[in-house]
């Protein structure tokens, strides 16, 4: 992917890890399986469904064959539910909250019992040592996933200089791979499609959040 249309994100900014197998990275990037429908409601709460029975739905991302995984309408049902809680983390890591839903969405479509291979974890699909790294005690814990998630997100724009789309591609495919390509987006096929994938979905997001 060619990094030209960098996206930077101000300073103040409100800004898959695969469920059942390794990723390039080492961990994480690809969507669960389902074509992923969202939409606002007028209470300013995102829904999201694999089935548009809502007139309301728009297609937010459309999930590649090759990446199963079980009942996605279950855990999409539900997503509604960690709206405090993403609100919360995302004020705590001075993030935007369609960023937190974004990353959510790529990593474990809502399932917060998604687990890969390589032990990446919860809904935010937080490796061992990054929980470890930001106190969580039970990263399948929804409330504190997402707020390690969120904060981690942060630290990644500000060592990346606000770089929003390498700040993604270092939670994907890790801070040192970042760095030893050059501060650039390395050269993993699954890397390479992560990054615009979250971006995909969280500017879709932006533009329902700012149309509700």
């Amino acid at each position: 992917m060619s990094r030209g249309q960098r996206v930077k994100e101000p300073n103040a900014c409100a800004v898959g890890r695969s469920l059942d197998y390794d990723t390039a990275r080492c961990g994480s990037g690809r969507v669960a399986h389902a074509d992923i429908y969202s939409f606002v409601d007028t209470a300013g709460v995102t829904h999201f469904s694999n089935v548009p029975v809502d007139a309301r739905y728009r297609l937010l991302l459309a999930a590649p064959a090759e990446a199963p995984t079980r009942h996605p309408e279950k855990w999409l049902a539900k997503s509604a539910l960690y709206d405090p809680m993403i609100e919360r983390a995302a004020r705590s890591a001075a993030v935007r909250p369609e960023l937190v839903r974004a990353v959510i969405v790529v990593e474990s479509a809502f399932n917060p019992r998604a687990l890969s291979k390589r032990g990446a974890q919860g809904l935010m699909q937080l490796r061992p040592s990054t929980a470890r790294r930001y106190g969580v005690s039970d990263a399948f814990d929804p409330e504190q996933n997402i707020m390690a998630g969120a904060h981690y997100l942060r630290d990644l724009m500000a060592r990346f200089g606000n770089d929003l789309e390498l700040a993604l591609a270092a939670y994907n495919a890790g801070e040192d791979a970042v760095e030893r390509y050059g501060r650039s987006i390395p050269p993993f096929s699954e890397t390479r499609l992560y990054v615009p994938n979250v971006m995909r979905v969280y500017r879709k997001l932006l533009a329902q959040q700012r149309s509700s």
